[in-house]
């Protein structure tokens, strides 16, 4: 599947939203990416999820785990794990902070992949990295749908020995809410993620 059809596939399900929003974030951007208007048909999903874990290039071809953030990783991350043929497990929120719950476990060892819908600024994968090491796991790559980093954390990451694997790139321009020209405009701000 090239950029340009997984492009067409989100535009095609409406994905890719025009107006003013404030990204999880805490950005603000012009165009948000609404991967869910895709994932919520399990044939695109899967497809999707296949396309994503073929990006994957291991020495050591055994994941045992993929972890997403919710709400926004889930579906992509079940349709990673199924192709990589391990568990699908998923951190959430509490009191602001990631965390690895529902009696979900990583054992010391265990090799996992990060999966995302949409990578802004990273914040959600660094933090799922971070619990993923403190319980003893060996984070093996990154993934996302959409990577819409700006800078590009592709740079960061390597220097963490960890790779990026997307399935399309988009330059979408993000601003600090003090400093947001559409702000200033008096476009009435919208809130669709997950926080």
């Amino acid at each position: 599947m090239t950029h340009k059809q997984v492009l067409e596939i989100l535009k095609k399900c409406g994905a890719i939203l025009s107006g003013h929003f404030r990204l999880s974030s805490g950005l603000h951007s012009g165009k948000y990416l609404q991967c869910a208007l895709a994932l919520q048909y399990p044939n695109l999903a899967e497809k999707l999820g296949s396309q994503l874990a073929s990006q994957f290039k291991f020495r050591e071809s055994k994941i045992d785990a993929v972890v997403s953030p919710a709400i926004g990783g889930i579906i992509v991350g079940q349709e990673v794990a199924r192709a990589f043929g391990c568990r699908a497990l998923f951190c959430e929120r509490e009191e602001g902070k990631m965390k690895l719950r529902r009696g979900f476990e990583i054992k010391r060892g265990e090799k996992v992949v990060i999966v995302e819908d949409v990578i802004t600024t990273g914040g959600s994968v660094k933090e799922i990295a971070e619990i993923v090491k403190g319980r003893g796991g060996k984070v093996e790559g990154i993934g996302a749908i959409v990577d819409r980093s700006q800078p590009s954390l592709s740079h960061e990451l390597a220097t963490l020995n960890l790779s990026l694997n997307s399935l399309l790139r988009m330059n979408i321009e993000t601003y600090y809410p003090e400093e947001c020209p559409i702000c200033k405009k008096g476009i009435p701000l919208e809130k669709p993620g997950s926080r």
